[in-house]
């Protein structure tokens, strides 16, 4: 795929955007597996970080911005502006929990100006 630039700002030092394709996101959703829920829980129990769900809420996130390059790069743009994150979890049923997170912003092509 096509290296497209996220920022997180509106405008990026040193380009102008010459066409806007408009809003593009990614979306992931994982969930930890059943034994990792369990221990989870047990470490919850006793306090401390939850290394476990830290790795698959960054994975998440690594995944939603992957889908999202690949939302802009299929409309021809080379960059993301005002990219942002929207996550949330959800019970899909006998105690397994899924995390969901969309990474959004907008679609444009960047040139350099000298």
């Amino acid at each position: 795929m096509a290296d497209i630039l996220v920022v997180t700002v509106n405008d990026v030092a040193n380009a102008r955007i010459s066409h806007v394709f408009g809003p593009v996101y990614g979306t992931s959703i994982r969930s930890r597996t059943i034994v990792g829920n369990l221990l989870g829980g047990i470490r919850a129990i006793f306090g401390g970080s939850q290394g476990g769900y830290i790795a698959m809420v960054n994975q998440t996130r690594d995944e939603a911005i992957e889908a999202l390059k690949a939302h802009a790069a299929s409309l021809g743009a080379n960059a993301v502006i005002g990219m942002r994150f929207d996550s949330g979890e959800f019970d899909a049923g006998q105690g397994q929990a899924m995390n969901e997170v969309t990474a959004y912003g907008t679609a444009v092509t960047l040139h350099p100006v000298n």
